[in-house]
């Protein structure tokens, strides 16, 4: 088990670079949180590309899929399944909550802080899968879980302020 994986680490295998999330994993503060930022340039980056709808979302289900297999593939080499430093999960789940979430500074920054509410507190039933499911899908699915409950939110507090 490599307690402390490094760049050097995480360059030796195209699973490895993915699922740390080329490299914000590696933050040795809060690296989920380095791993959900990660997600905002790359969300960019795909809005200039003027994606559709459908292959906006194709595309998240592909991200979504060599998430499940670059963080078991990880977690296989590190000896833990959900290993800190793998953050594909927030980063494929943050493009998803971003595309539902008004694009303005304001929104992002509150869906920003909404996600890691979520992925952090795991409320039912993303706790029960995050503890029961140990595999690539299961890293991958609780933070699915917790884009569900994020965009739930932010699009009932659009509907809320659109009353006032």
């Amino acid at each position: 088990m490599i307690i402390s994986p490094d760049f050097k680490f995480i360059a030796s295998r195209p699973a490895y670079f993915i699922a740390f999330g080329f490299g914000s994993g590696l933050s040795p503060f809060a690296p989920g949180t380095a791993g959900t930022l990660a997600g905002f340039p790359l969300y960019f980056l795909l809005m200039l590309a003027g994606l559709s709808a459908p292959l906006f979302f194709a595309l998240i289900a592909v991200l979504f899929l060599i998430g499940v297999w670059a963080s078991h593939e990880t977690g296989k080499a590190l000896g833990v399944a959900d290993y800190g430093g793998i953050v594909w999960d927030e980063i494929v789940a943050f493009l998803a909550i971003l595309y539902f979430t008004p694009q303005t500074v304001g929104w992002f920054i509150a869906a920003f802080f909404i996600f890691r509410i979520f992925d952090v507190w795991k409320p039912f039933p993303i706790r029960y899968f995050d503890t029961h499911i140990k595999n690539g899908f299961g890293v991958m699915f609780d933070d699915a879980l917790a884009a569900v409950y994020s965009v739930a939110l932010i699009q009932g507090l659009v509907w809320m302020i659109s009353k006032l």
